[in-house]
C-alpha cells in the first residue's frame, strides 16, 4: 500500500486565498464548495510536486550508477566474475 502524501483527516485551517472575484461569485452561484475545489486543487498540485522531484532523484540516481560502471565497471558483470570465481574453491 502506498504511503498518503498528507493527513487527510488532519484538522481544517483557516487561510486567506485570493482569487478572481467573477469567478469566486458564479462558481458560488452554481453551487461549488471552493473550499473543496482549492483543497483538491492543492492537493494535486503537491502530488504532482512530489512525483517530479522523486523522478528528479531517480535521474541522478541512475547517472551515479552509470558513472559508477563507467569509472568501475558494470556491476552485474563485477558480480558474474565474482560468482565465477567462487564455483571453483569449494
Amino acid at each position: 500500500m502506498r504511503d498518503q502524501l498528507y493527513d487527510s483527516k488532519a484538522p481544517k485551517q483557516t487561510v486567506s486565498l485570493t482569487v478572481n472575484s467573477d469567478l469566486y461569485s458564479r462558481a458560488k452561484r452554481v453551487g461549488l464548495n471552493i473550499s473543496q475545489v482549492a483543497e483538491q486543487a492543492v492537493a494535486d498540485a503537491y502530488a504532482k510536486k512530489c512525483a517530479e522531484t522523486i523522478a528528479s532523484e531517480i535521474r541522478e540516481d541512475l547517472m551515479a550508477v552509470a558513472e559508477y560502471a563507467t569509472l568501475h565497471g558494470d556491476f552485474a558483470e563485477l558480480a558474474r566474475a565474482h560468482d565465477e570465481r567462487d564455483d571453483g574453491a569449494v
